[in-house]
């Protein structure tokens, strides 16, 4: 089975507590040893790795599919932040993961460099079960389950190295809380299209709300994405932390457009109060014998 040797923590429910390690290629001449330190540290439980483009490119190798952040000319600002190593670290005691965060970077370095790094938690629970934005909103009601999850986020048909392998979509989104506490609630359920008190779908809902312009079902062919977000803070910024996995980058491209206005012309609601200010495509490996599997770039 495929989910046999993908990083089990992309198909994991959201842990209590997470940190995002973003880091930029400083060495290009060292990446091999780094990437075979970091594939004997690394469980894809723990920890989940995702390879940026630039690094695969400096080991002279392809990862079909793999390709950058896309630059498109829309009417909401959606910037590209190439990553080149991309760590999420997960779990349950923040003073851990601070401390695999040092193990993490030692072991990247020189190769990598570490820029930015995003604390995330884990926010409430909503009636299904989900995490909570902090704007209250369940977050991931739509998400696939079971096999349907295996299916969105996992690549099936592939050479050796490549099955059970994940494509990520990364975008740090920051809220803008004066703007949404301008809103009365009314006018926040209609931005979302869900109630916040039941998560209900509201049948009247603008089509400009958050959920007509991402709902999977809707698009030729159904996108459909497996959704591992978490609310993120840094003093008095906060805000979402955007994370989707995908057999391709497809259905997550399909949402941006349609969000962004570029197919219809009709911009997400959601832009009102939260942009993103990060942007970023990786490649997260498959597992072979329970460490990462980087036979697809040479390794």
């Amino acid at each position: 089975m495929v989910h046999t040797v993908a990083q089990p923590g992309i198909l994991a429910p959201t842990p209590r507590v997470g940190r995002y390690l973003f880091f930029t290629l400083s060495q290009a001449d060292a990446v091999r040893a780094a990437l075979q330190r970091l594939a004997h540290l690394v469980d894809g439980s723990r920890v989940v790795v995702g390879l940026g483009l630039g690094t695969v490119q400096a080991l002279d190798a392809s990862v079909p599919g793999l390709q950058a952040f896309p630059q498109w000319d829309a009417a909401v600002a959606l910037p590209s932040t190439p990553t080149a190593l991309w760590c999420w670290l997960r779990g349950d005691d923040a003073g851990d993961l601070v401390l695999a965060s040092r193990q993490l970077a030692l072991a990247a370095a020189p190769a990598f460099a570490l820029t930015q790094v995003v604390e995330g938690f884990r926010h409430g629970q909503g009636p299904n079960g989900h995490g909570r934005d902090l704007t209250g909103y369940e977050d991931g009601t739509e998400n696939p389950c079971d096999d349907a999850a295996q299916a969105a986020a996992l690549v099936v048909d592939a050479g050796t190295g490549l099955v059970g392998g994940s494509f990520a979509a990364l975008q740090q989104w920051q809220h803008d809380w004066d703007a949404f506490e301008r809103m009365v609630p009314a006018a926040q359920d209609a931005m979302i299209g869900r109630r916040r008190s039941d998560n209900e779908e509201l049948g009247d809902a603008p089509e400009s709300a958050h959920v007509k312009r991402t709902a999977q079902e809707s698009f030729t062919p159904e996108a459909f994405v497996l959704r591992r977000s978490m609310p993120w803070a840094e003093g008095m910024r906060s805000g979402l932390m955007f994370a989707a996995f995908g057999c391709s980058f497809d259905a997550f491209e399909a949402q941006l457009r349609r969000m962004a206005g570029l197919e219809d012309g009709v911009v997400d609601a959601l832009f009102q109060m939260s942009r993103p200010v990060t942007g970023a495509y990786v490649w997260c490996p498959p597992l072979r014998d329970g460490r990462l599997d980087l036979r697809a770039v040479g390794l």
